[in-house]
């Protein structure tokens, strides 16, 4: 916690790498800090491959309720079944991430090269493609959601 609280002097953020069933300890975590940047990795790793999706999506309702936390769509291909995955397996946990979270606070990141275990990165970026054509996400959305949202998140160039 003091090391989080020094992160605020140098403007930095936080990325938060953790699995589903440590969506509470984040939800405190990120409440001790409500100035502080922070955005959950991988989605937070739900249990895609069995469908599983509470109490996953209500923790991930509840952390979204921090306006100073954003979502990254990652690793979800190796949370599916690595050899027999579609995209339908992907639509709720996406659902329930874009309404939660808002196109502007999430952002796209491959998981490469750890996703190769069950996709190319090309079949990683035609899963979220697919989801947001599928949903009729405006230019805007889709802009900010390949780089715009990541560009703001982590003050990059671009």
């Amino acid at each position: 916690m003091r090391g989080v609280e020094k992160l605020a002097a140098y403007s930095l953020t936080f990325d938060i790498l953790i699995f589903a069933r440590h969506l509470p300890a984040a939800i405190e975590f990120v409440g001790a800090f409500p100035n502080h940047k922070f955005v959950v990795d991988h989605i937070a790793k739900p249990f895609i491959k069995d469908g599983i999706l509470e109490p996953w999506k209500q923790h991930m309702i509840k952390l979204a309720s921090f306006p100073n936390v954003m979502c990254k769509l990652s690793g979800m291909v190796t949370e599916a079944d690595w050899k027999n995955w579609c995209v339908k397996d992907f639509e709720p946990y996406l659902d329930t991430v874009f309404t939660a979270f808002g196109p502007d606070r999430v952002m796209f990141g491959s998981d490469w090269p750890v996703c190769t275990v069950a996709a190319t990165y090309r079949q990683v970026m035609e899963l979220v493609g697919k989801w947001l054509e599928k949903k009729n996400a405006t230019p805007r959305v889709k802009e900010n959601f390949w780089g715009g949202n990541a560009a703001k998140f982590y003050r990059l160039k671009v």
